[in-house]
């Protein structure tokens, strides 16, 4: 099978699959370049309301494909894959990676720019730059700091050390660690759950959350009091007390058809 990204739509959920298993799902500079227009796609599908990524077989993804790092084309590389993180980072449903084995370099950096991060017993985790002579991005370490903190970030940059999953919990790097054989079960679980939920609330607070941490005061404010009117407009707010009255599933229709 040639390397690529390949996408099922289920029940809300958009799974996208990172395939060269013959490289350990490393990405290759194509598949850099098709994420962007792919995630672009899911954001205007409107039975997609969330997003899986995950890796084929037993490996979440390896990094960039190493040839893709020689002479000229290093530079072409390094940009697909920030274009591509950024464009996951803004994905505006929530993603979640579901990781098994190898989560490394490349694979590492796009699994930090999912919302949420699941992993099975075993998976592996690495920020490699230092072993290849490369200098991470400033988006991608703007994120990991923010994400597992300045001292771990700088271990895992100084260093290109291997971290096991404890480790990777402990430090916030993953959200749930999972026994093997039974990752999927509960991605598909809580996948389910994100898409019954207020995507308009889901939306307005991911834009708050990953936005506040740039703006001034009175302008996160103000982005704030645009999405509460946002929610009293669309229904979204007058249908969750009802259900919740009612004792019954909420019944969201944002955005409307």
């Amino acid at each position: 099978m040639e390397p690529g990204l390949t996408t099922h739509v289920s029940d809300g959920t958009a799974t996208v699959t990172i395939s060269n298993t013959g490289k350990r799902n490393a990405m290759t500079v194509q598949m850099w370049r098709d994420l962007p227009p792919l995630l672009d796609r899911l954001a205007g599908d409107r039975a997609v309301r969330a997003l899986v990524l995950t890796g084929e077989g037993g490996t979440f993804c390896a990094g960039a494909d190493i040839g893709s790092l020689r002479g000229n084309a290093a530079g072409e590389s390094q940009g697909l894959a920030v274009a591509a993180e950024e464009a996951l980072a803004a994905f505006p449903k929530p993603t979640l990676a579901a990781i098994r084995g190898y989560c490394v370099g490349g694979g590492a950096q796009l699994a930090a720019a999912c919302d949420l991060r699941f992993a099975e017993e075993g998976a592996l985790f690495g920020v490699t730059p230092a072993k290849l002579g490369v200098v991470y991005p400033a988006s991608a370490t703007r994120r990991l700091v923010r994400l597992v903190g300045l001292a771990t970030a700088k271990y895992l940059l100084f260093s290109g050390e291997l971290i096991d999953c404890a480790r990777a919990l402990r430090t916030g790097l993953v959200d749930e660690v999972l026994a093997e054989g039974e990752l999927a079960k509960r991605v598909a679980e809580f996948s389910a759950v994100l898409a019954s939920r207020s995507l308009l609330t889901q939306t307005a607070a991911k834009e708050l959350a990953n936005g506040t941490w740039d703006v001034p005061p009175a302008e996160a404010e103000e982005r704030g009091a645009h999405w509460a009117a946002q929610a009293r407009a669309s229904g979204d707010t007058a249908e969750g007390a009802a259900a919740f009255l009612e004792r019954r599933a909420p019944r969201f229709t944002w955005p409307t058809p």
